[in-house]
């Protein structure tokens, strides 16, 4: 006898625990952004005063929608595709886009963790490899390109990516970085080989530790010189900044992201939940913990940029010290740091034309803590260059890379796990092949896919994926997602399917945010986005070692072809909205056309007339009875309407 469907959602799998369950969605809504997004838009925008729009987004937008989506996940127990499907098959579309978004993301993601491991396996060198400049080929000096940069910028553009100056210079395959993307690959694959048994296991290292090594960063900066500069200037606010939409618009950008909300991956995580449980609590602690992680973090990051800016100061510092020394001829230790200031002073008074003719160095605290940086930049670059300074540098340099790698793990397994439900909802492979198999081939595929990464060129097109399928699509998917849920299951039904789970109806601000605030705020900040970059023509930086403001890099605009992939990879990640729901349609008009043609006007069995208005009122309630069952029959209603 075959299984019913309702033995099928019986049988799902299911979390071992609350704890796991808890970890897994933390895991996967703390990522990369909250180390190396964040800070920086701390850094650029007014210090403390960013928090206000930043909180604001928090809890009209971020938290809603993750409510929503682990309330939607839990109560229909499946996966992204499953759930909106279940909701209306016109809806469908929504759980592709989601897949193919997962997937896109899931690529370039983890070739960053390739990144990471590459400098993870340097970092067991004595002295650290970009910390100095290597020697060049003729063994007669210091490399040029290094001399004219710094050895951390060295390492990171030429050692590891070995960068070409454009986008459309590929260059050859990196060896190195095949070998570490087919590693991080491996590692993924092991943390998923049992599916969510696997993963439950692995989160109680990939999320905890984080927080362990950031604790230990904390306390060993607080304890480094100007580390309280760095932390003034993170939570000194600059009320004026405020003014400026960019702002707002920034923060409601990063709060979204930062939730990893519309990947389908926390749908699917929640699916696996027991359907008692309380999701409104889940979302609020998930939430808080997320955004308390990104301020956590920007303490330790500021107070180790408040150490390097120091290490800057004293540097610019010492220069003039020198030129004064030699120019004046004071004897040695004349002039010192702590007394340096009042010298200066002095000697502007008594001898300005001679201290104008030295040309010295401006040095600010504030000019090095302007020096902003987010991404690769902060993480390979900036933090490199601090862990040298500190002493012990191998020590910390192995801690925070494999924190990094911890971190994006983590979020790995819920972009992957997105993939791999969504593909189960579409019954893509046969039920007698293994899941290990079907984990295997997606990782396989995403592998060879993430070749384009190793190129010479890769980084730029990690810039590319970043940038545009990370950003747009997923502002357009949230939007559908709420709005189906709010307009199409309906507020009223949702609400029974809540108190069906925590015993008690969502209030009047829940409502309120699900039904107008998040999806208008989703649909500015879309506006607002799509806007801004048409102003202008996409650029991206370049490091061309010919520029003539090397080290600078180089802004150069986008080739039209690479252009035309931005715009085919957007539309390609949310294309299945439309179409599939377009092809729901067109079978529904194919089948009430050829049902009214079945008609035998010579029958009238059984003498029952129908009005429109009783049938329509009969499916309505249909519909309803079938979603408190927590499924639907896939010819129930879209919106009040029977497809």
């Amino acid at each position: 006898m075959g299984k019913t469907k309702d033995s099928e959602v019986e049988e799902r799998a299911k979390w071992d625990n609350k704890f796991q369950y808890m970890l897994t969605c933390i895991g996967f809504a703390v990522g990369l952004g909250n180390i190396w997004r964040f800070p920086y838009l701390c850094q650029i925008y007014g210090g403390g005063a960013f928090l206000i729009p930043y909180l604001i987004a928090l809890v009209f937008e971020g938290i809603p929608l993750l409510y929503l989506e682990l309330a939607i996940g839990q109560r229909l127990r499946m996966g992204s595709i499953g759930v909106w499907n279940s909701i209306s098959p016109m809806l469908g579309g929504i759980g592709i886009a989601s897949m193919i978004v997962s997937f896109l993301v899931a690529i370039f993601y983890n070739t960053i963790l390739a990144w990471v491991l590459w400098y993870f396996f340097h970092s067991f060198q004595n002295p650290l490899p970009w910390s100095q400049c290597p020697v060049n080929a003729n063994l007669t000096g210091y490399n040029e390109e290094c001399v004219k940069s710094t050895p951390a910028n060295y390492f990171w553009y030429r050692e590891t990516l070995n960068i070409t100056p454009d986008i459309e210079t590929s260059g050859s395959l990196q060896w190195w970085l095949v070998i570490c993307l087919a590693s991080a690959w491996c590692v993924v694959y092991i943390c998923f080989i049992r599916g969510i048994k696997s993963i439950g296991k692995a989160v109680y290292v990939t999320t905890t530790f984080p927080y362990l090594v950031l604790t230990i960063f904390l306390i060993r900066a607080l304890t480094l010189p100007g580390s309280t500069d760095g932390l003034v200037y993170l939570f000194t606010p600059d009320w004026e900044i405020l003014k400026n939409p960019q702002v707002w618009l920034d923060a409601a950008t990063q709060i979204f992201f930062s939730l990893s909300v519309a990947f389908g991956g926390l749908i699917a995580f929640s699916s696996y939940n027991e359907e008692r449980n309380n999701c409104e609590r889940d979302a609020v602690v998930v939430g808080v913990i997320n955004s308390a992680t990104s301020l956590y973090a920007s303490i330790s990051i500021f107070a180790i940029l408040g150490f390097k800016a120091t290490n800057g100061l004293n540097s610019c510092r010492n220069e003039n010290i020198m030129s004064l020394t030699n120019h004046f001829e004071f004897s040695e230790q004349n002039i010192t740091l702590e007394n340096y200031n009042d010298w200066f002073e002095y000697l502007n008074r008594t001898s300005p034309d001679d201290l104008a003719s030295l040309n010295l160095k401006h040095c600010d605290l504030h000019t090095f803590l302007d020096q902003s940086a987010s991404g690769t930049g902060l993480a390979f670059i900036v933090i490199t260059e601090a862990v040298i300074e500190m002493p012990g540098s191998q020590i910390w340099a192995i801690l925070f890379f494999v924190m990094i790698f911890s971190l994006g793990l983590s979020s790995m397994f819920g972009t992957i796990e997105g993939v791999l439900t969504s593909i189960n909802d579409l019954k893509l492979v046969p039920k007698w092949i293994p899941s290990e198999v079907v984990t295997a081939i997606v990782c396989l595929i995403a592998f060879l896919t993430a070749l384009i990464f190793t190129l010479g060129s890769g980084n730029y097109w990690v810039e590319v994926f970043n940038g545009y399928v990370g950003s747009v699509p997923l502002l357009i998917i949230a939007f559908f997602e709420v709005t189906a849920v709010a307009y199409c299951r309906g507020m009223k039904t949702f609400s029974e399917d809540i108190y069906f789970m925590t015993g008690k109806r969502p209030s009047i601000f829940w409502k309120a945010c699900w039904m107008v605030i998040s999806p208008l705020m989703l649909l500015m900040v879309f506006v607002a986005y799509v806007a801004i970059q048409a102003q202008t023509h996409p650029s991206y930086p370049s490091w061309d070692p010919d520029y003539e403001l090397f080290p600078q890099t180089k802004m150069l605009k986008y080739p039209d072809w690479v252009f035309a992939i931005i715009i085919l990879l957007c539309v390609l990640s949310v294309i299945s909205i439309p179409v599939v729901a377009l092809y729901k349609l067109i079978c529904c008009s194919i089948k009430k056309s050829s049902a009214r043609g079945e008609l035998n006007p010579y029958c009238n069995d059984s003498f029952e007339v129908e009005t429109r208005e009783q049938r329509a009122r009969h499916l309505k309630e249909r519909c309803r009875s079938t979603s408190k069952k927590g499924h639907h029959d896939h010819r129930h209603c879209f919106c009040g309407t029977c497809i």
